[in-house]
């Protein structure tokens, strides 16, 4: 008598995003090995990522350097303007880059730090005299600005914008002083209310030095590199006190900073955290958002040699880590945490983002080498990307036994008239079988635009593909997946259903 095909039925593949720390064997099926260039979509299925849509169509000014820093300035009369930096220079403009730094004025670093502030933009970086832009007079020294010389004491690589003041720390000799500016006047750090705060001896684990300053319930975030103090009153920082302090937990790169509203998200030197606040206690409980990749992401912040880049959207409800020298950027989902505490997580790999910026519209720019771009549509400056699925080990319920691998069933929404490549492979092996199948190339129709958006339906339309391919080989575990070029389309996985014999126990 014929035996019954046995079926694994992977209803949103991916739907918990990647897994490289639990046994691939032992994982819920809704884990994924491999999640390249991929987001999970609104419905929980995981969906191509957008693109890079390429704005500047003159780059002259920055040469063959990339963008560094990207910003939005904006003031209460709603004038505008996007800064950014590299190859040594601060430069406008979007289609073309303009060269915006003073005069006499010589970079040689381009890791600034830009924050707005009562209608003006500061930019601060270690070691050179901090910059000041308003409408109305320009990009500006703080020499010109303030008719003097800037004592070196305030020539620091952190600065803060919150509660009415401008609070700096991390000279090029100190990195304990944090300095302060007087009440609604980031110019000013003498005189009126301006003071600072030597936090030496308040760390918790012995000596530390002050990476990032973050704001957060009228608390104080100190980050130091190996411990965390906060501060309450900070809306009076003359009174300041200590709150709580965090011991053997510090950040490792103030360009990890993101606020999501309801927690702060850095880098550490083991992994992603969040510095979650339980209101009613007052207790600051540390948790490990990237525990599914924890390893991983170790060894690339170990390995990376620039600092990272981030942006938090809550359009895309995603925080992005870009470790720019390794063409790496990691898309966490924050909606929701696992059971384990951690964040979704996809991989983009391969991808010319340097740096990113979210403008006070939802969208993001992003900084290559050809400029300034836009997270928008689905290609790279033009070009196509690839996109990746790959299952955890299936093995059946019963490790053991041999498996006769016999259809794979995708169920594939969007994607209209690509060529998709479906892989399987068995115990581990880096050798995959492969079969071909075009996706639908009827052109997807829309709801009107006066009713749904376009972020909810033009991105994938209704274009759905439903492919039973016949596979072929044995094993004891099964891996499955495909591949396809992005190019142009969105695409998301619905389901895939997997059909196998089992055989004789090993």
């Amino acid at each position: 008598m014929a035996q019954p095909l046995q079926s694994i039925n992977l209803v949103a593949p991916a739907f918990m995003g990647i897994n490289t720390e639990d046994s691939p064997i032992a994982q819920d099926t809704a884990f994924a090995e491999v999640a390249d260039n991929a987001i999970i979509d609104r419905r929980g299925r995981l969906a191509s990522r957008k693109g890079n849509t390429v704005l500047t169509t003159n780059k002259t000014v920055l040469g063959t350097d990339y963008l560094h820093k990207i910003h939005e300035f904006y003031d209460s009369a709603n004038n505008e303007v996007i800064f950014s930096t590299g190859n040594n220079k601060i430069m406008t403009g979007t289609t073309t880059l303009v060269d915006a730094t003073p005069g006499s004025y010589t970079i040689t670093a381009n890791d600034w730090k830009i924050v707005n502030f009562n209608d003006k933009a500061y930019f601060f970086q270690r070691g050179y005299d901090p910059l000041v832009y308003d409408n109305a007079n320009g990009l500006r020294t703080f020499t010109v600005a303030n008719s003097g010389a800037t004592n070196a004491t305030f020539k620091a690589n952190e600065v803060l914008a919150a509660y009415g003041r401008l609070f700096v720390v991390g000279n090029a000799t100190n990195d304990s002083v944090i300095y302060w500016s007087d009440l609604l006047n980031g110019n000013a750090f003498t005189g009126g209310s301006s003071g600072s705060i030597d936090v030496t001896k308040a760390w918790p684990n012995g000596f530390d030095k002050v990476v990032a300053l973050a704001a957060h319930n009228n608390f104080l975030i100190v980050f130091g590199e190996n411990n965390i103090i906060v501060y309450s009153g900070a809306d009076s920082p003359a009174s300041m006190a200590i709150h709580d302090t965090i011991a053997g937990v510090g950040c490792v790169d103030r360009n990890s900073i993101q606020d999501i509203g309801t927690d702060i998200l850095f880098l550490t030197p083991t992994g992603l955290r969040g510095l979650g606040r339980t209101i009613q206690e007052k207790s600051l409980p540390i948790t490990d958002l990237s525990r599914n990749i924890k390893q991983e992401l170790i060894a690339n912040t170990i390995a990376t040699a620039t600092p990272v880049s981030t942006v938090y959207s809550p359009e895309n409800y995603f925080y992005l880590l870009c470790f720019s020298d390794l063409s790496l950027v990691y898309c966490f989902d924050i909606r929701a945490t696992l059971e384990n505490g951690a964040y979704r997580v996809t991989r983009w790999p391969s991808v010319d983002f340097k740096s990113f910026q979210r403008d006070r519209n939802g969208d993001i720019y992003i900084g290559c080498v050809d400029g300034l771009g836009k997270y928008d549509n689905y290609r790279d400056n033009g070009k196509p990307y690839r996109f990746r699925y790959f299952s955890p080990g299936l093995t059946f319920g019963d490790s053991a036994k041999i498996k006769m691998l016999k259809k794979i069933r995708p169920t594939l929404i969007g994607g209209n008239n690509s060529d998709i490549f479906l892989k399987w492979s068995y115990d581990f092996s880096t050798d995959t079988s492969s079969s071909t199948f075009r996706t639908s190339s009827d052109t997807p129709g829309f709801y009107g635009q006066s009713e749904y958006t376009d972020s909810d339906f033009s991105a994938e339309g209704i274009t759905i593909s439903r492919n039973s391919l016949n596979t072929t080989g044995y094993g004891s575990v099964i891996n499955v997946g495909l591949e396809t070029d992005i190019n142009g389309f969105a695409l998301s996985i619905q389901e895939m259903n997997v059909l196998a014999l089992l055989g004789k126990t090993i």
